[in-house]
Parts: structure tokens; sequence; C-alpha cells
């Protein structure tokens, strides 16, 4: 399925919006054609239904934007370099409301949503003259539109925080003046209201027996996932809705309770499921799936920049590899944090401590150290500290984890998949949940961080040990810590940190303790590379959220700017 559902997107696309509008003003289709004429049975809405998805596979969403761009500048990950130009302003909080990436992950998020709206609303108008069979069919695909619906809601609320409504396609044709903020609370309201029925309507991934092929699709795991994370966040920052606890740890629960999903055995296994493209729905949730048997450098090309940009850093080689960048740099003190679990497997996974030259890996290491020399250093907190600076993610490593068949040679884009969610992000909402909810933690908190906790020290998940188990008896707080900490390791770089900070409501403090954690640590009379805490950049208040784009403030007279902004 991965390999051909981009191959018949294209009459989708000329269905659905072009990719070429720059606001949510202007995200109905310059291409549509007679959609009378289409959508006639369910074989044909499903191929509409795949152009839905097709935005997730651009720059301005999961193929840079979101899952590497926007995400650094956090206590775990940093942009490479100690300035804020080019590419690094983002990543540096030192960007206006004029910032292009900024403007268009908004619009391509709004594009998306019109997509939603615009085959939720045709496919309601067609189903009545289907088959039985078909109407069966179309109900599912209205669940998984709406789920999709709520996914892109969901990204633009927790980035932007007051956005506008689009409820309907009919919306687009209003006047720019006439649009209005919506309160992020009834935003809430409308995801919550798509994700319980497409909860409703779709299947588990292991009971798909009504959809010709259900990889990298929505279902009701990804629903009751994704819903339960909207409620966490929900009682985060700025909403601050406490009540949302209670229903985050319920909707969890229904999730875990109905044994659909688990963690898979083996840490490392998810990377080379994502380096190979392998769909396994087991604990994958929502999954960005990205191929192209080559890139052409059109739009059409569903390729990415996973392990180019946020993997470990490799020279080219003609003919086999293209170079990776490793522009996402592992913050050190976040590695020295680690080193206080020697046991936990997923710290030597998730950091590279290496690069890749052209005959050989090379460890983080001055010429003249063999790689003995390099491994002592690597573990002597001091010692190498420039070297290790350049520590990157290794969860992408593509020498590692990309065979031969999924292998692009280029210097920019790759293969590899993204998790938009996994089963353990929900473990940990659960455990979280519960001890937010009953101020204090449970007996279930503590089983569903420790399942997480076992398997990434390489031990059976359903047996207690004392090796990976919290210790019992902790504090609502103490126990509130422990999760924090068990996110930053349990889904490093994986896009979640700064916004979970940002819930929490400690983003800014975080930023300034790292600097300072890693001027404690740096003892050369340089400062070490953390251009996110440069004074004037991050600012309490303001870098929680993204600016509305400059463009459409200017347009829609009755917006206010976010604060700060």
């Amino acid at each position: 399925m991965k390999k051909i559902i981009y191959y018949i997107l294209i009459p989708a696309m000329l269905i659905l919006s072009s990719m070429a509008c720059s606001d949510f003003l202007d995200e109905e289709s310059n291409t549509e054609v007679d959609k009378d004429k289409y959508m006639v049975n369910a074989a044909e809405a499903e191929i509409v239904l795949l152009g839905v998805y097709r935005n997730m596979v651009t720059d301005a969403m999961y193929g840079y934007h979101m899952s590497i761009l926007f995400t650094m500048g956090t206590d775990i990950s940093q942009v490479e370099g100690s300035t804020n130009e080019n590419f690094r302003i983002i990543p540096t909080n030192s960007f206006s409301a004029n910032q292009a990436e900024v403007q268009n992950t908004w619009a391509m998020l709004y594009n998306s949503i019109y997509n939603a709206n615009d085959f939720l609303e045709t496919i309601q108008r067609k189903m009545v003259n289907y088959s039985d069979a078909d109407k069966e069919l179309a109900n599912i695909y209205i669940a998984e539109a709406r789920g999709l619906r709520a996914l892109y809601y969901f990204e633009l609320v927790r980035r932007y925080g007051n956005i506008a409504l689009m409820t309907n396609t009919a919306m687009s044709n209003q006047h720019p003046s006439t649009f209005v903020q919506e309160n992020p609370a009834k935003v809430y309201e409308f995801i919550e209201a798509d994700l319980l029925a497409a909860a409703n309507g779709l299947p588990y991934a292991s009971d798909d027996s009504s959809r010709k092929s259900g990889d990298f699709r929505l279902s009701k795991g990804s629903a009751l996932g994704l819903l339960a994370k909207v409620y966490a966040t929900w009682a985060g920052y700025p909403v601050k809705d406490d009540s949302k606890w209670e229903k985050a740890a319920k909707t969890a629960q229904i999730l875990i309770e109905s044994g659909k999903h688990g963690l898979l055995d083996n840490y490392e296994d998810l990377w080379k499921n994502s380096g190979a493209g392998l769909w396994n729905p087991k604990e994958s949730l929502i999954e960005v799936s990205f191929y192209s048997p080559t890139t052409t450098g059109a739009a059409a090309d569903p390729v990415g920049r996973i392990g180019k940009w946020n993997g470990v850093k490799a020279t080219a080689i003609a003919g086999q590899r293209g170079a990776n960048a490793g522009n996402v740099k592992v913050v050190h003190t976040f590695v020295l944090d680690w080193r206080n679990y020697p046991q936990d497997l997923r710290r030597d996974i998730s950091v590279a401590n290496y690069r890749y030259n052209p005959d050989k890996v090379l460890w983080v290491r001055g010429a003249s150290d063999t790689e003995a020399v390099a491994e002592a250093n690597d573990t002597d907190p001091v010692k190498k500290q420039k070297e290790k600076q350049n520590y990157t993610p290794g969860k992408w490593d593509t020498e590692k984890y990309v065979p031969q068949s999924n292998k692009l040679v280029n210097n920019d884009k790759s293969n590899v998949n993204w998790y938009v969610l996994r089963y353990s992000d929900v473990l940990l909402i659960y455990a979280e949940a519960l001890n937010e909810w009953k101020k204090g933690p449970t007996t279930d908190a503590y089983t569903a961080i420790n399942m997480v906790r076992r398997r990434g020290y390489g031990l059976p998940v359903g047996t207690a040990s004392s090796l990976s188990d919290l210790p019992s008896g902790l504090s609502e707080s103490d126990f509130r810590n422990a999760v924090h900490k068990e996110r930053a390791f349990e889904l490093a770089f994986e896009g979640h940190r700064r916004l979970d900070l940002i819930r929490w409501g400690v983003y800014y403090e975080t930023v300034k303790s790292t600097a300072v954690e890693l001027a404690t640590w740096w003892e050369s009379a340089d400062s070490p590379n953390y251009a996110v805490a440069t004074p004037g950049y991050t600012t309490k208040g303001k870098h929680e959220l993204y600016p509305i784009p400059q463009r459409d403030m200017d347009l829609m007279t009755k917006f206010k700017q976010n604060p700060l902004w």
C-alpha cells in the first residue's frame, strides 16, 4: 500500500486543493474539476480520501517543519551552529510574524482542513446513491476524514492558539474582515467531537476487514490515542482546563484495555521499521509514510527530510548515498542526565556520538584519538566538550536503519517515515493523567509508566523489575517529574518535547535553566553553543505560541495578534 498510495493521489489532488495557496483564505483549489462527475462510488471516494492525507508529506507539515524545524530550542535538542542565520532563525526563536515557514505551515494546515471539509461535504451528498456495501465504506471514510481534520486542527490550535474555526468550505467565500478568532476551548470541543466520531466509526487496525488496506491510515486506536493526547493538552497551558485530566485518563484506558495495541518487544525495531518504511500498527498509531522511488524535485514527490536534517551526519559517496546535514544537535546536559541510567538501552539508540565518513564510522573525537580513547572521552563528562556539542539524534541513522530497498541517493530527501503518535506516548499520557486527576499516582499509573521503562531497559514489559521500575510511594509532584523525564527519554527528538514543555507551562524556564546547566558543565572560557538562550530571543509569554502570520493579520482586521508578537 505504501508504494502505491502516492501513485493514486494525482486524480485526488485534481479534485482537492492546489498546493500553491498562501493562506487559509486561498485554500480552495485552482484546479478543481466537475465534482458531480466524481465520487460516484466508494472506490472513487477512497481515492479522494487519500488526497486528504496528502499534505502530511509536505515540507510545511511533517516533511520538515513540524517534524524538525519547529521542534528544536529545548532542553534536549538545538540547531547546529551558534548564530540565528538562515534556517536557524526559527529554532533560536529570533523570527518575526513575517517568517515564511510560520505562514506556510499555517496555510498548509488550513489547506488540509479545507480538503477534509470538501471531502466530507461531497461524500455525504453522494453516498445517498451508493449501494449498501459502499455506504458502509463511506461511513468509515467519513470517520477517517473527521479524524484527519481533528489532527490538523490540533496542530493549529496548540501551535498558533487563537485561530479561526473553519467548519465548512463555504466559509472560504467570506470577506477576510469577517473572520474572527475562536476561543481555543471551542476549537478543542470541535476536535473532541471529530475524534469521538472517528473512534465510533473506525475499526481497530487489527480488526479492519472493510478497507482494502489500512496501512498508514487512521484507525479506532489512532482516534482514541490522539483524543487522550488532546485532553492532556487541553488541560495544560494555555487553556488549563483541569477537568480534562479525567477524560484523558478514561480515554487512554479504553485504548489500553482493548488489547488491540501494545509495545514492540524491542525499542530499536521502531527505527528499523521507520527506516525501511514498514508498517506495524501494534505500536504505531499515526505514522506519516514517505515513499518515492526517486526524487524529481516536483511537489508530488512524497519524500521528507527525516534522517537527512535530524539524523547522523554523513558525507556523500557518489552512487551509494547522499550527505546528511545533521542540523539537529543533542543538548549535552541531556546526555549527561541520561548517563545516570546506564542500563537504559534507549540512550545509545537515541543519541549518536559518531558520524559517517566515506569509508568508516568515526567517533566524535580528535584526529589523533583511537576509537577506544574516543569512547573513554565520550563517557567522561568534561573531556572533548566541543566534539560533544556535535552529537546528533540516532533514531534516524540512515546508514544503520535504511535498507537498500528504501534508500535515496540524495543530499536532502529521504523515504524514512515519521511517527506522529505511538502507543508508548499514550501509556505515558495515561500515567500522567491519572496522577493529575487523582492527585497522586495510582497502581495503574505505575503500571503504565513502568511498562515503557521496562521495554527501554530491554526487559519484559509485564514483569516487575527493581532495575527499571519507579520506586513506590512517590508524591504527586515526584511522580509528575518522573513522567516528564520519562517522556524526554522515550520520545526523544520525535517532535513532542517543545510542545510538552509548553503545555506544562515551563518552556521559558526550561530554556533558561538549560543554559545555566550547560555553562556549569562547560570548563573552557568560551560559552557552549545554545543560541536559543541568547538574550532577546526566547521570551516568556511570547514563544509558547507562534504568531498569527502577518499577512493574515493584515487581511483579517478583527484578529488580535498573539501576546508580545
